[in-house]
């Protein structure tokens, strides 16, 4: 599998699923699965004991994980892909649509 190219932080558009259209931030990355886990998008809900952390225990929704390739990189309200380029001997990712460098 090739590397991922989004990582932590970066605003992506989700283009499959469920939640198709909406867009949101990325708030964790699973290198070893390939998977992404996008804030607010693809909620789950999760039955939970109560414990010290949470006395009363019940049903939580939180995000959970979805391929990155269910996901673009979204720049100026459009998805692009994202490429790499090399500057002063730096490898910097590159977004397609626009040949910005995004960082």
């Amino acid at each position: 599998m090739a590397g991922i190219k989004v990582k932590k932080g970066d605003v992506v558009q989700v283009i499959a699923g469920k939640d198709k259209g909406k867009s949101g931030k990325i708030i964790a990355v699973d290198h070893k699965k390939g998977r992404v886990r996008v804030e607010g998008l693809n909620m789950m809900t999760k039955h939970t004991k109560p414990s010290m952390q949470n006395q009363n225990g019940g049903i939580i929704t939180t995000e959970a994980f979805m391929d990155v390739s269910n996901v673009m990189y979204l720049e100026n309200g459009k998805v692009t892909r994202i490429g790499y380029t090399f500057e002063n001997g730096e490898k910097k990712r590159v977004a397609k649509s626009t040949d910005r460098v995004i960082d």
